[in-house]
């Protein structure tokens, strides 16, 4: 099995999120890289850590619970991108910054009610659905506007932003209307917000580079640092 160079692998795709940047006109000071540790090795988290990474995000709640407190580097912020069971809500406040997966009323007003009992403000995305695959979690995006109201009279969450997974391909060119369409809903959003939605979460390893030029804030990257992933 290949040595993967972990600080390189981030360096060069640093370089190439500024070089993207800077093509379509934006800010590379507002895209951020976030680190998709899912199935590594807290070992190979620490080598990330080490190389300057300090977002990472995990998929599975229970896999974040053993892997978390067992990083050594402190100031790391880490983020839940998978799916969040009602059973599992409460150890998700407690361990995560932020989740990025709200998609349904009832994990809403369960996560903001463990959030209140810890006596903490939970910065939250909205995950939306926005291929509509019967497969997938997130909102639908008709429902979008109901959710954003609903998150809103939480008192102890922060809405943040959207996140989103569009429909598979091996073409990252496909993603593209997906990535549009997730911004057009989030200007939508903001039309009636005093305190716009700031955050994008959109773009994997295979097409972050086409959801930076439709506005992505936070691409989610795993493979590009860290190589192939683990077999179950």
């Amino acid at each position: 099995m290949a040595v993967v160079d972990i600080a390189s692998n981030l360096k060069r795709l640093e370089e190439e999120i500024q070089s993207v940047a800077h093509d379509c006109g934006r800010d590379p000071r507002k895209i951020r890289l976030m680190a998709v540790s899912k199935l590594f090795s807290t070992a190979v988290v620490e080598q990330a850590a080490a190389a300057g990474q300090t977002l990472f995000g995990e998929n599975r709640p229970q896999e974040a619970w053993q892997k978390i407190p067992q990083v050594k580097q402190s100031g790391l912020c880490w983020h839940l991108i998978g799916p969040l069971q009602s059973n599992k809500a409460r150890r998700a406040v407690e361990m995560f910054d932020v989740i990025q997966t709200l998609d349904r009323p009832k994990i809403t007003r369960r996560v903001n009610q463990y959030a209140r009992e810890l006596d903490k403000t939970l910065r939250v995305f909205i995950e939306v659905n926005i291929g509509e695959e019967l497969q997938k979690h997130g909102v639908a995006p008709e429902e979008l506007g109901g959710m954003v109201e609903l998150v809103d009279s939480m008192s102890a969450l922060q809405l943040e932003g959207l996140m989103t997974l569009p429909p598979h391909h091996q073409e990252a060119e496909a993603s593209r209307p997906y990535f549009q369409k997730l911004a057009k809903m989030q200007e939508e959003v903001n039309r009636n917000r005093q305190l716009p939605l700031k955050e994008l979460s959109m773009g994997m390893s295979r097409d972050y580079r086409v959801a930076i030029e439709e506005g992505a804030t936070l691409v989610r990257l795993g493979t590009a640092i860290f190589g192939p992933r683990p077999l179950l």
